[in-house]
């Protein structure tokens, strides 16, 4: 068990990695914004040859980077709702044993049957050459789509994490500082 909690501890690890480049893009989108409407409220004429619904097209790709390089991390952190009212009722041992039946039946099953939509999603993209539905809208429409994949295969590594976490806390074998980052909140 001692190799899976390191292993969950690379993949947090990765995860935390990847989610300071989705921030980056939660940076680049508040850059690009406040361009925008500056240039469209004040005159000023665009950069580099884009229009005004290009950024416009571009701050939604910045939105889809950052909540799929971000997701993942999320979920190890606890950032996810839960219905507490009734949760925090449970004991330990039931919280883990919910975990584990609901990362084992649900998560892990969606993430897989997402995944295996979304690469047929962004090969169909691809293939047939999409562009943006507006005529002067951007190209490559199947990077933007990309990220779907990103966003389901990082919550997938998310979810072997913490059900990793939470059958060592059903074994007891869980050390008191990753419990929380396991089960969230008050415990």
């Amino acid at each position: 068990m001692r190799t899976l909690l390191r292993l969950t501890a690379v993949i947090d690890g990765i995860l935390g990695v990847v989610a300071r480049i989705g921030c980056v893009a939660g940076l680049m989108l508040v850059v690009v914004i406040v361009y925008d409407v500056i240039t469209r409220y004040f005159g000023f004429p665009k950069m580099f040859g884009f229009n005004s619904t290009q950024y416009q097209e571009f701050e939604y790709w910045l939105h889809t980077v950052l909540f799929s390089l971000v997701i993942g991390y999320a979920y190890t952190r606890q950032s996810h709702v839960r219905i507490d009212l009734v949760r925090d009722r449970l004991t330990r041992r039931t919280k883990y044993i919910l975990e584990v039946l609901g990362i084992t039946l649900l998560l892990i099953p969606f993430c897989l049957i997402a995944l295996n939509y979304n690469l047929h999603y962004v090969q169909a993209s691809y293939s047939e050459g999409e562009i943006s539905k507006s005529v002067i809208g951007l190209t490559h429409i199947w990077i933007l789509k990309s990220f779907l994949v990103a966003l389901f295969g990082l919550l997938l590594l998310a979810a072997i994490s913490q059900l990793i976490k939470a059958v060592a806390g059903l074994r007891g074998e869980l050390p008191d500082e990753m419990v929380s980052g396991a089960l969230g909140g008050d415990n």
